[in-house]
Formats: C-alpha cells, sequence, structure tokens
C-alpha cells in the first residue's frame, strides 16, 4: 500500500512563506510525476504546481514566481516553497504522485491534506 504524507502547513502570514513536503512511503516502483492540488471550501480542487522525474516544472499561472516546486527522485519525495503569501492561497494542499508498478500499470495518488490558512 503506497501512502503520500504531507507536512509543513499551518499558519502563514500574508507576505510570508511556508514550505510543504511531501514524502511517498509503501511499495513504489516508479514515479512519473508529482504534484500539489489545493480546495478552498466549496471549490473545486485545482493544480497548483507538478514536476515530473526529469524535473520539468508546471504551475498555476496565479502562483507563478511565487511558489516554487522541487523534488527529490531519489527519497520519492516532493517540496512545495510559497513565498509572498496571499490570503486567496489558503486551502487544504494536496500531495499527487502518478507513478507506474513493478507490473506496468500506471496509478495515481493522493495523500490526505494538509490546511494552509493565510492571514492578513
Amino acid at each position: 500500500q503506497v501512502q503520500l504524507v504531507e507536512s509543513g502547513g499551518g499558519l502563514g502570514q500574508a507576505g510570508g512563506s511556508l514550505r510543504l513536503s511531501c514524502a511517498a512511503s509503501g511499495t513504489v516502483f516508479r514515479i512519473n510525476l508529482m504534484g500539489w492540488y489545493r480546495q478552498a471550501p466549496g471549490e473545486q480542487r485545482e493544480l497548483v504546481a507538478s514536476i515530473t522525474s526529469g524535473g520539468t516544472t508546471n504551475y498555476r499561472d496565479s502562483v507563478k514566481g511565487r511558489f516554487t516546486i522541487s523534488g527529490d527522485n531519489a527519497k520519492k519525495m516532493v517540496y512545495l516553497e510559497m513565498n509572498n503569501l496571499k490570503p486567496e492561497d489558503t486551502a487544504v494542499y494536496y500531495c499527487y504522485a502518478r507513478r507506474t508498478t513493478s507490473y506496468g500499470v500506471t496509478t495515481n495518488d493522493w495523500g490526505q491534506g494538509t490546511q494552509v490558512t493565510v492571514s492578513s
């Protein structure tokens, strides 16, 4: 059983910074992509940022220039450095992984989420 565990969430100040971490554990053969999604109450879940095993990154327009995603393939971890936080960044942030099993099956995994609250 593969688990994704997020950490680093909490209360941040507008203009401040927070750093989220996500670790994959359990039976993991190959991770192709990891990323972060977020969901505010009453809203749809949306992509924040993603990174492939080759290092290609993708960001939501509203976080470009403020957030940085990075990964460690060996450790099977992904990070999200959030700078210049805004109140609209408040949401539950979910770690995401796209992986290939030892049998060649592509699987999507989700973490349980970590709350990020940005005060003004």
